[in-house]
This record gives structure tokens, sequence and C-alpha cells, in this order.
């Protein structure tokens, strides 16, 4: 075949990409991208001669890419995911619902080259999921729960003001939620809200991150980057996993709390820094201030306004509605009938006590509704290690506390030797992230 003819095949490849309604691009085995089709330039917000040559997270600024990217996923174990739900940041810092599907680029050879993924918007869809979830929505969190209703009470307040917020909870409490509920309330929501994971970046690329550099600061810097405090301005900067963040990184932040300012890398005089700051984490922030791990002014900093979200096990009240919800959109995106639960399902994971709370619930949704193949979800189609738990009774021998901690116990016991003490196998499995995991295993000993 001739080169000609092969640039024609391109070209044509290229044309059809472009006529699709759903976003593809790809990128190659060091993340930069390589194609960007019109429908992702649509979707975006960000044109086709800016994405080419960035990584992929500095275009699309999604809440898995520093934590649980499935592009990197698929690479990694050459299995492709279909259909996952996300949420990416457009350029007008718009938070912008997508459904991806991600798969390998390879030669005739089978070497990897890359990877491919596509994404399709489905706000609409998510327009419609609200109007069914009706009343019992409340900025964009589902709850009857009068613990949960109360915090939701306080937020117009809480929003009015730009003084600093730390959300403290579990790993998947729902941090990231409250944080935009409190910016989408503030006087910023027409200006963009950015998140970043202060722990799923090394020291120096989180620096670069958040403060920016400019052209010549090192080596590779070819061109200025504007970092997370740039992009925010205006709006809300979300430090997710602030407990984190290395104690050199946390005197910097300080500063750009105290003075309002703060100095890209490279750069000769300060920039002004118009965010306002909200802070998650799930660490006991004032225990590691007591042990030197978290400095104490930065603590009384970010610790003007708290907001402290319950487990899942303590709002049992909303696991029902939280099902019906997660089994509602799922028939939404595939456009099918909704899968109902059976009383005797029901009543399993209503007894459930979710140590990975509401990420660990979508992960049990999920995986029953694929063996269900569509008919009522049945005990037998939950994981085996709810069917198999014993519900705690009220016996007076022991506290509930007791029995919570005995049945975790015994669950990541179990989980461990199923995945043969391998952390990160025992964590997707048990559907936490691993630094859950780790803590938990510390909490009770677990060696």
């Amino acid at each position: 075949m001739s080169i000609s003819t092969v640039k024609k095949i391109d070209l044509v490849s290229e044309q059809i990409l472009d006529s699709i309604a759903d976003g593809v691009f790809t990128v190659d085995t060091d993340w930069n991208i390589t194609f960007f089709n019109k429908a992702a330039e649509k979707i975006t917000g960000v044109s086709k001669k800016h994405a080419l040559g960035q990584k992929c997270w500095e275009v699309f600024h999604a809440e898995i890419c520093e934590r649980d990217c499935f592009l990197k996923r698929t690479l990694k174990s050459r299995k492709p995911y279909v259909n996952k739900t996300i949420h990416i940041i457009n350029l007008a810092g718009k938070k912008v619902p997508v459904s991806i599907s991600t798969s390998m680029l390879c030669d005739k050879d089978g070497s990897v080259l890359g990877g491919v993924e596509t994404f399709r918007d489905i706000s609409e869809i998510e327009l419609l999921r609200k109007e069914v979830e009706g009343k019992n929505c409340h900025h964009d969190i589902l709850t009857i729960n009068p613990r949960m209703l109360d915090l939701l009470n306080k937020l117009p307040i809480i929003a009015e003001s730009d003084t600093p917020v730390l959300i403290t909870g579990e790993s998947g409490t729902g941090k990231e939620l409250f944080a935009r509920a409190v910016h989408n309330l503030s006087g910023r929501v027409s200006k963009p809200f950015i998140a970043i994971n202060c722990g799923a970046l090394p020291e120096n690329l989180l620096e670069s991150e958040l403060f920016g550099y400019r052209k010549g600061a090192f080596t590779d810097a070819k061109t200025d980057k504007p970092g997370r405090f740039d992009l925010a301005k205006g709006g809300t900067l979300f430090l997710d996993e602030i407990g984190d963040m290395p104690k050199s990184l946390q005197v910097k932040l300080l500063r750009v709390l105290q003075e309002k300012q703060f100095e890209p890398l490279g750069a000769t005089k300060p920039v002004t820094a118009d965010v306002r700051i909200i802070a998650a984490t799930n660490k006991d922030l004032a225990s590691m201030v007591e042990t030197g791990d978290f400095r104490n002014d930065l603590y009384y900093r970010i610790h003007v306004l708290p907001i402290h979200l319950p487990p899942l096990r303590d709002r049992k009240d909303d696991i029902a509605l939280l099902i019906k919800s997660l089994l509602n959109s799922k028939a939404v995106a595939t456009n099918s009938k909704q899968i109902t639960v059976t009383p005797e399902a029901m009543n399993l994971l209503s007894q459930y006590d979710y140590p990975g709370n509401i990420r660990e619930l979508e992960n049990i949704i999920q995986y029953a509704s694929i063996l269900c193949l569509g008919k009522p979800i049945l005990p037998d189609h939950l994981p085996s290690y709810i069917t198999h738990a014993e519900i705690p009774d009220n016996s007076p021998k022991e506290t509930h506390a007791d029995t919570v901690q005995d049945f975790e116990t015994h669950q990541i016991l179990d989980a461990l030797q199923k995945c043969k003490h391998k952390r990160s196998e025992t964590a997707r499995y048990l559907g936490i992230h691993v630094t859950t995991l780790w803590r938990k295993m510390k909490q009770f000993g677990i060696g």
C-alpha cells in the first residue's frame, strides 16, 4: 500500500470520527493527546489545536484523573471499560456528566501504542434523573435522613461567606458533592469549580499543579502552564484529601490563605489568588496536629466552617432511596426497564454496614444488576460477603460499635485471604479505596 493511499485512509477515518456525536480522543503511552475529534471539542469547549500534545488530565480535569483513571486501568490490565459515568470540567468550569468507554491502541504486532476513549454528554439524562427523584434531591444530594437534611439546611448560610470550609467524613460519603453544593449556592457559582486530590500526586507535581509554572522554570517548561489556583480564579478550589498534603506545601498553602497571593514556579512576582478554598479529608486532622503530621496554623485556617458527613451505616434510612436512584439512572442511561429489588434482597442491603459507604453501594448495585439479567434482584445476585454475613442482634453483651468493628474486621480478613493479601486487589474486592483499607487495617490491628 502506497504512502498516499495510507494518508487518504487516515483522512477518511478522521472525517468519520469527526462526524459522530460521541467525543473521541487518543493518547500515546506518555498520556499526550494525539487525536481529538469535533464532538470532543464541543463537549469540553477545548479546541483540537489546544488539546493535541497536552496531557489528557490537563484537558478534562475529571474527578477520576488523579485517583482512578479507567484509561490507565485499561492500559495496565488490557481490559476495556464500557459506559462508566464520570464528570469532567469543561473550559467554562462547568461540571459535565459523561459516559465513557476505554480501549487500547495496538499495532499489527500487538505492541501498545496508547489508548482511546469515547465519551458522551449525558447532561439531559442527569436532568431527567433529578426530575424523577424530585423532592428528596437537594443540590444533587439524595437523602431523607434528618441529620443530612440538617446539614443541607445550613449550606446556604455557609455558602454566603468566602471563609474556608473543611468537610470531613469517611471515604465515599460524598464530600465532593457537598463541596460543589456550597459552590453552587455561593456568589461564585458562575465561575469555575476546580478540584485536585492532594494525595494522588507526588510533591513536586502537586506544587506545579496547584501554582503552575512559567516558561523556562525547568528543562521541559517550554510554555507557561496555569495551576489550579489560576484555573479556579473567581471560583472555588476544592482540595480533596488535604490530610495527605506534604508539610512543605502546607506552608505555601498557608501563605496563600494569609496573603491571598501565590507565586508560580519560575515567576518573578506574585499573583493574586481570588479563590475560595474548600478542603476535605477522611483523616482526623486534630490528631495529626497533635502528632506533628499536620500544621496547626493551617488547620485553624481551614477549620473555620467544619462540615462532618455521617457514614452510610448511620443513615440507613437513605439506602432504599439511593438504590432506587441508582437503578433508575441505569435504566435511563441504557434505555431499558428499571430493575426492581426483592424484599429479601432489600433487607440484606439495608442491614449491611457499607465500610466503603455510597461508593461501595454503587459497586454492589452494579454487580447485582449485571447478574440478575434484567429480572428482580434476589439475595443470590448480591456479593457473597453480604449474603453470608450474620445480621447483628441487639444483645446487651456487646455494643453496636463493637459489632460493627467485628463485622468489618471479619470482612477484611476474609477478603485479604481471597485476594492472597494483595491490598490493591482486596480494596477492589471490597469496593473501597486502598487508603481506606489501609486505615481500617491499622484501626482494627490487622497485620
